[in-house]
């Protein structure tokens, strides 16, 4: 013991030299970190200069916002923007001494110095001012290893003290609140306040602003949405020390904590509105936004700059739309279901079913599977080929409906749910059926057929082997007027004036309207053989009420910057381009108005009693495959198809499945609505223009002649028949014109 005493002794100079040097090397590194000299350094320009990155807005025709485009999900607020019960909630929370410090409270850098830098206590508490937070969320932590939380303390120390020597405590409060994540994706205090109350900040209450507040420490396990238990007592908690730091008298504070939560939850990103659309108009706004920077040598953002686009849509008639589809296919989907349990299709649809379970090369394992459904979405143990059975009988639809004179998308629905099926129905293209009939007939009277013009209801062919067309109704003979033919969408005839009418000029008119699919000269032709969109169609049919002319269709009103400045403005007499002439045009719509009235659309004035001025075709492709609706006012365009992702998947029967039976239900339920709305009904359903004196009589013929007038002179010259046979052949007649209005509304 004396020696190890005697030896302590000797070296006491060279142990308290080595003291002192470990306290001075101490003291050299708090005055370092204090000061700031570790971390990457900022000029003060860079920190002037400083923007977040801001979502741009997408707002509808009325001003009502209806998504954003972002890299990082934020909007911007300003420090007038701020309640003071949020800035009183954030203070007491995150900082207490915001207000007297200049960026750092050296009482908290030792703290964190001593216990969670030194000692590893990470419950001690994180120490950063709000000032030092905000440096954290612009530049981010860097990795240097062991020394990581040292070299970004202390640049933050450094940023923290130019930050409050730059702004003033009001602009470090709105730059902070601007930037800090809140989760799901989202930063600022603005996209928090509009996703989980709806509303915009300064319109936040007290205790709805302490569960935001309080989010910030930790946004997911704090998430009111996911752990609604979690962030009530969390609010508590900020609410608490509002009281604490005399922001809330002992009597708010008891109010206020026994509030249950409350949230208007909002995803505008997700919430289905309006998600096929757009993400059409982020592809159009692009394009108008590059050919702007191109011009202008810009580089403006769409995902980061903050930009408001307003677009064409109108919120009214989509949800409309929206509704019509819940409605409608539903109930389809349950009857499709209902027939694909009998035996007979269960099997068909089995052996479909096997056959795509075969290329995929995997087992038939079971797992837990979201899927969609009409109620909500559903989550069970599936196994692939469940899965697979699933998927090939679900029911698609698109619909969208356009400004016949403008071009402007008023509603756009491309499909029956975006997040689990985003691939987009009105851009697909499926077998046009007889929705085509329209162009072949819009030619021929452009080629100078008159309405009235007789068609013969039988088809010669030139041999057993030839094609041969037939009616829905099965029937033939005698002869139809040219309106009659479409309006009750008859084959025969159909097909006699295809032959009859120029190819060269049908081409040529299919071309001018859009269609980018190539249609070829045969006979089958004229019954809508070739595919087209929903979208083309939409485009085509729009000139049957615009004089004849087709416009492009508008998604984009106008893009400007925060500051206002206009990067794009729509043309208010956009270009149009002339397909055939006005006479042609009030001919045609005169026809398809008969095809609402007496043809294969009259249910949606029979059966849905819609009143509102309406032309309109129905088509169904071969074996029920699609259903088509597509129809016009003056002033609007509207087209809707439906049908299983496979063809094979279909209804056994016209039924169910037909245009009129499957399609145009959609178009009826949305005008149901729209016909209540004063609003939407006189600015796009007003009455069509009458026809012009020389075209007034055009439809003014009986639809139907037993034969021409010259056959039956002779038939009555040359074939004696007895009163029996006369009797029989009136009988027949009879009975033929009993079944035709039988069938007249489910022809197609």
């Amino acid at each position: 013991m004396k020696n190890v005493l005697n030896i302590l002794l000797l070296h006491k100079t060279k142990v308290l030299g080595i003291i002192l040097g470990l306290i001075g090397l101490g003291c050299l590194m708090l005055v370092l970190f204090l000061g700031g000299f570790f971390g990457t350094s900022y000029s003060d320009e860079e920190l002037l200069a400083y923007e977040n990155e801001v979502a741009s807005l997408v707002y509808s025709d009325e001003g009502k916002l209806i998504g954003k485009f972002f890299a990082e999900n934020r909007t911007n607020v300003s420090y007038q923007e701020l309640p003071t019960a949020l800035v009183h909630a954030l203070v007491a929370t995150e900082d207490a001494r915001y207000f007297e410090h200049e960026g750092v409270d050296s009482r908290s850098v030792l703290r964190v110095l001593v216990k969670s830098i030194l000692l590893g206590d990470k419950s001690s508490g994180g120490g950063s001012t709000i000032t030092q937070q905000l440096a954290k969320n612009m530049y981010g932590r860097k990795d240097y290893g062991p020394f990581s939380m040292l070299i970004n303390k202390s640049g933050e120390i450094k940023i923290a003290h130019q930050l409050e020597r730059l702004y003033n405590k009001e602009e470090i409060l709105s730059l902070y609140l601007n930037t800090v994540p809140f989760g799901e994706s989202i930063y600022g205090i603005g996209t928090a306040s509009q996703r989980f109350f709806n509303k915009k900040v300064e319109d936040l209450k007290t205790e709805e602003a302490a569960v935001l507040i309080g989010m910030l420490k930790a946004n997911t396990y704090y998430n009111p949405r996911l752990y609604p238990d979690h962030a009530l007592k969390r609010r508590n908690v900020v609410l608490n020390q509002m009281l604490r730091y005399d922001y809330l008298t002992q009597k708010e504070y008891n109010k206020l904590s026994k509030l249950p939560l409350k949230l208007d939850y909002a995803n505008k990103v997700n919430d289905g509105i309006a998600d096929y659309y757009l993400h059409q108009v982020k592809k159009h706004a692009q394009e108008k936004l590059n050919a702007y920077n191109e011009a202008h040598n810009t580089n403006y953002d769409i995902e980061s700059d903050g930009l408001l686009i307003e677009t064409t849509l109108n919120i009214e008639l989509q949800q409309y739309v929206l509704n019509a589809f819940k409605k409608h296919l539903s109930r389809m989907q349950q009857l499709l279901n209902k027939q694909y349990d009998l035996a007979k299709y269960k099997r068909s649809l089995s052996l479909r079913v096997d056959a795509v379970f075969e290329k995929l090369n995997r087992p038939n394992d079971k797992y837990m599977q979201e899927y969609f459904d009409w109620d909500e979405k559903k989550a069970e143990e599936l196994s692939v080929k469940d899965s697979i059975r699933k998927e090939m009988l679900l029911l698609h639809a698109g619909f969208m409906a356009m400004d016949t004179k403008t071009g402007e998308v008023k509603a756009y629905v491309g499909g029956i749910d975006f997040n689990s099926h985003p691939y987009d129905q009105i851009t697909a293209k499926r077998q046009l059926a007889s929705t085509f009939k329209p162009i072949l007939y819009a030619t021929a009277i452009e080629d100078g057929t008159k309405p009235c013009k007789y068609l013969k209801n039988e088809y010669e062919v030139e041999n057993e082997d030839d094609w041969k067309p037939a009616n829905y109704s099965k029937t033939e003979g005698g002869m139809y007027s040219v309106a009659a033919s479409l309006a009750k969408s008859l084959n025969i005839p159909t097909v006699n004036l295809y032959k009859q009418t120029s190819f060269d000029d049908l081409q040529n008119i299919w071309q001018n309207l859009g269609f980018s699919t190539e249609i070829k000269d045969f006979p089958s032709t004229a019954l809508g053989t070739m595919d087209a969109s929903v979208y083309e169609l939409c485009k085509a049919y729009a000139a049957f009420a615009n004089h004849g002319k087709t416009v492009q269709p508008e998604f984009v009103l106008s893009i400007k910057t925060p500051e206002g400045k206009i990067l794009y403005e729509a043309p208010q007499h956009p270009e149009a381009k002339q397909v055939f002439t006005e006479e042609t045009a009030m001919q045609m719509s005169a026809i398809l108005q008969k095809g609402i009235q007496q043809g294969t659309g009259a249910s949606i004035r029979g059966r849905y009693s819609i009143r509102l001025p309406l032309a309109g075709k129905t088509g169904t492709s071969q074996n029920y495959g699609d259903a088509w609706f597509a129809s016009f006012s003056p002033d609007l365009v509207m087209v809707t198809r439906v049908g299983a992702s496979s063809n094979a998947v279909h209804f056994s029967s016209g039924s169910y499945g037909a245009g009129s039976t499957l399609a145009l239900p959609i178009t009826a339920f949305t005008l149901q609505q729209i016909q209540k709305d004063h609003q939407l009904s006189t600015t796009y359903f007003l009455p069509f223009p009458a026809l012009p004196h020389h075209l007034s009589n055009c439809l003014d013929c009986e639809d139907y002649k037993e034969d021409t007038d010259v056959k039956m002179f002779f038939n009555n010259i040359f074939k004696t028949k007895s009163a029996e046979e006369k009797k029989k052949r009136k009988e027949e007649r009879k009975e033929k014109r009993k079944k035709r209005r039988e069938k007249r509304y489910k022809s197609e």
